[in-house]
This record gives C-alpha cells, structure tokens and sequence, in this order.
C-alpha cells in the first residue's frame, strides 16, 4: 500500500488532499445543522441561529478550496485547438511551437 502511494504523483495527492478537506468541511457544515437544530437549540436558539449562519458560510469556501488550481497545474500551457490562436499565444509568451 505504502508502495503505491509512493508512486502516485503530485497532482492526483492534491487533487485527492483538496477532495478529503472539501468533504470534511461539508461534514462539519451538515453537523453543525443538525446539532444545532436538534441539540443547541433547546438551550439557545440564538446560538442556534449562530451555528447555522456559521455553516451557511462553509459551502462556498469548501467549494473555492476544492476548485483552486494547484502549482502544478499548468491549464494556460494547453492547446485551445485553434492553431492561429495557439501561435498567437505562444508569440506573446515568447515561446516558438514548431508548425506541422
């Protein structure tokens, strides 16, 4: 087991680390629904509210966190698939592609 995480590269242990803190944060974002509804608010409700303004908040930081582009992703090094566009590009980059 330890000899294929080894093997794995980069990419794929950050795109499986951005997946394992996105779910967790959606798991705390659903626990703190859940208690505060069912638990916290018999003692509190504006705790209650609190918690749930709390988790409203998770979601869309779980999703920019999931999303984000790591360092070795190298998305503006792809092809459009429009070779006028490409060289048009790679010119400004400073980059010469040989032509087909």
């Amino acid at each position: 087991m330890s000899c294929d995480r080894a093997r794995r590269s980069y990419p794929v242990r950050v795109y499986a680390r951005r997946r394992h803190v996105y779910f967790a944060m959606m798991g705390t974002c659903i626990g703190l629904f859940v208690l505060a509804w069912g638990v916290v608010r018999l003692w509190s409700v504006p705790a209650a509210v609190g918690m749930c303004v709390v988790a409203m908040v998770i979601p869309p930081v779980a999703a920019m966190i999931a999303n984000r582009r790591g360092p070795d992703d190298r998305w503006w090094d792809d092809p459009s698939g429009d070779p006028q566009s490409d060289e048009w590009w790679d010119e400004l980059d400073g980059k010469k592609r040989p032509r087909p």
